[in-house]
């Protein structure tokens, strides 16, 4: 570390959900109003490592994450948090004696602080807080679930459901909007069972109260089949901030397998939810979760997932390999796919995904759409690169002489044209032209 380098230096690396990015970043924010400095690992004394262990898979990830900010120069302490810190504390403080485990969140600043040696009574500064927010910024309203779904540890790991106050997230949001953000997504685990602790505040309620503060677009990160009622499908209709996307996990196209994973749903029950909402939502695009290869799930029930998901022609899927998460009823079965097959019905998934990708947007190509600018550099031959998302969460670049971009700036919300598939891209990505 140079003579210059700021002796309070903290690294993050944040796997896992958006929820686990939004607590990060608000960590991240209070030690930033503390004085702290972000860095990247390599010029950090201290590294938080936020966790996942939803499956077997993230749980190894996870404690890779952890070897490799022990390995830094420097020999950093790295603070763990997130939910295999919640699970399994004491596998993960022998990692090292450099490891700190901190199960509370709430706590991760002021642990932190301590072993950077800052003033334990030092206030944080709101506006040096807020500095790393996003143009998209991510707001938590809740935490912990009851679904107990069989393949998954989160109720463990998080605990029961439970809302921020509504006053609080609301304060919140007027605070991003003062700050200049263009964008808030209403985050947390299992949100569409949000309640307010002690208004009784539903998800329809905090949706049209956040709307009021003026922000320009909110959406959701995800939403339970389930909570697709018809007060909340009415309460987006009617809210012309709500970007018209919504992402409702699926998770499989079987009724049969729906039924072992502890799923309170049928195909036909999600099927007709969807349409409701389509019909109801101008414009809205929809995408989702599916697991390929559960348990127990044969080769017709996956030709069966595959063409449900065809008929509902998402806008995107995120396909999972089954990965068993030790101590959950699914890990327990004895009929476990094998993984090459595993692998097969995944990309069978995956090629799907990207065939509908296509087709969504081959079906609005020379459309105008909104586009909220998040990044905007330089390629290196004299032109500029627009790059965002639209209403419908669509990525879209826009390639523009560097004059032409002059007058714009992150955070700007702009009209495009969708032009077609970008070039070198597979799926994803849109060429667009601005609408001027």
């Amino acid at each position: 570390m140079s003579d210059a380098e700021p002796s309070w230096t903290v690294a993050f690396k944040t796997l896992g959900c958006k929820v686990n990015q939004v607590e990060s970043e608000a960590i991240a924010a209070a030690l930033l109003g503390r004085g702290v400095a972000i860095v990247d690992e390599s010029r950090a004394r201290v590294i938080v490592v936020n966790t996942c262990t939803v499956t077997g898979e993230a749980d190894a990830k996870a404690r890779k994450a952890v070897r490799h900010a022990l390995g830094r120069a420097g020999r950093p302490v790295v603070v763990v948090t997130g939910c295999l810190a919640a699970l399994d504390a004491q596998s993960v403080a022998a990692l090292s004696e450099r490891v700190v485990v901190e199960r509370d969140k709430d706590r991760i600043a002021q642990r932190v602080g301590a072993l950077l040696g800052l003033d334990p009574v030092s206030a944080a500064s709101p506006q040096q807080g807020r500095a790393r927010f996003r143009t998209r910024a991510m707001l938590k309203i809740g935490d912990g679930c009851d679904a107990f779904c069989t393949y998954c540890i989160v109720p463990y790991a998080r605990g029961a459901p439970r809302g921020v106050a509504a006053e609080q997230v609301v304060a919140e949001a007027h605070r991003l909007v003062a700050a200049g953000a263009s964008e808030i997504v209403l985050t947390g685990i299992n949100i569409g069972r949000y309640r307010d602790p002690s208004e009784g505040v539903d998800l329809s309620a905090l949706i049209a109260a956040v709307a009021a503060t003026g922000i320009p677009r909110l959406r959701l990160s995800s939403i339970e089949p389930r909570d697709l009622t018809e007060r909340f499908i009415s309460t987006v209709a009617a809210t012309p901030a709500f970007c018209p996307h919504l992402h409702v996990p699926l998770q499989s196209g079987s009724d049969a397998v729906l039924a072992s994973m502890g799923r309170d749903y049928t195909t036909a029950h999600y099927a007709g939810l969807v349409d409701e909402a389509r019909d109801a939502i101008s414009g809205l695009a929809l995408t989702t979760d599916v697991i390929a290869g559960f348990p127990g799930e044969t080769t017709y029930q996956a030709a069966q997932a595959l063409a449900f998901c065809e008929s509902l022609a998402f806008r995107n899927m995120h396909v999972f390999r089954y990965s068993a998460r030790a101590n959950t009823p699914a890990a327990l079965r004895g009929d476990q796919v094998e993984a090459p097959e595993k692998s097969a019905r995944a990309l069978a998934l995956r090629e799907l995904s990207l065939r509908l990708w296509r087709q969504d947007v081959e079906s609005h190509l020379g459309e105008a759409r909104e586009l909220l600018v998040e990044e905007l550099v330089e390629d290196g031959t004299g032109q500029r690169v627009v790059a965002g998302r639209t209403r419908d969460y669509l990525r879209v670049r826009v390639t523009l002489a560097a004059a032409e971009s002059d007058t714009l700036s992150i955070g700007d919300i702009v009209d495009v044209r969708l032009a077609g598939f970008e070039s070198g891209r597979v799926a994803e990505v849109v060429s667009a032209s601005l609408v001027r």
